[in-house]
């Protein structure tokens, strides 16, 4: 695995080529599934003792699911392609090398055309 752990006092996690690295677990299926089965994997880079910050990379098939979004989350998206639609409407387009920041209590749905590789950090 493409993980490299410093050697310093207080390690501090890499993640080598993300674009690549397989998927360590399988996250199971998204439980809000509207249409398609979307399955989840990934990799977990960093939790913190009460489960917050966590951050790691997150591998998504096509599907489409209500999204409710419990805490915020800074997403670079590097593979795959998908929509965000938010209650409001509001339509994003989401290609690789997007950047995306979605706020706690972010409603709406997303819908994957193409499997959707991402780096993540929730706080």
């Amino acid at each position: 695995m493409n993980i490299y752990l410093a050697k310093k006092p207080d390690p501090t996690p890499v993640l080598r080529d993300p674009k690549t690295i397989p998927a360590a677990a399988d996250w199971g299926v998204i439980p809000t599934m509207i249409e398609g089965e979307s399955r989840t994997s990934g990799v977990l880079l960093h939790k913190g003792p009460d489960g917050s910050p966590e951050s790691g990379i997150w591998i998504c098939t096509p599907g489409t699911w209500d999204c409710h979004v419990t805490r915020d989350e800074l997403c670079h998206f590097l593979d795959g392609r998908c929509t965000y639609t938010h209650e409001s409407g509001e339509v994003i387009e989401i290609e690789p090398d997007t950047a995306a920041f979605f706020p706690k209590d972010w409603k709406g749905t997303c819908r994957v055309h193409e499997t959707v590789r991402k780096v993540y950090m929730i706080r």
